[in-house]
């Protein structure tokens, strides 16, 4: 079972830019997709973005153009760089990791506020 550890989170103006990493405990080659979701207060969790082994993504209809999501099979990482923040991408966000067959393993969160 993996074990996922968010990192990067914080406090940033509208319009600035953080970059979310993920560092997983095994390899995550093994995992066919990983992806980011975020909870926001007195909200359901929602997915963020999503990339593939082969380095497929998908996005957020409000995430795209302002988020990136990238992958490092070597480093075991996930980031998630975002741009251009707006106080609605406040949240908790989660590193998730879906293993096919298995099922999802989730990181414990890091807090995102977007506020001046």
């Amino acid at each position: 079972q993996v074990r996922l550890m968010e990192s990067g989170g914080g406090l940033e103006q509208p319009g600035g830019s953080l970059r979310l990493s993920c560092t997983a405990s095994r390899k995550i080659i093994d995992y066919s997709v990983m992806a980011w979701h975020r909870q926001a207060p007195g909200k359901q969790r929602e997915f963020v973005a999503a990339i593939t082994t082969t380095n497929i993504t998908n996005y957020l209809d409000a995430a795209k153009g302002r988020f990136t999501i990238s992958r490092d099979n070597v480093k075991n990482t996930l980031d998630l760089q975002m741009n251009n923040l707006k106080p609605e991408d406040t949240g908790l966000y989660y590193c998730k990791a879906h293993q096919f067959g298995v099922g999802d393993f989730w990181g414990q969160g890091i807090q995102v506020t977007v506020s001046s």
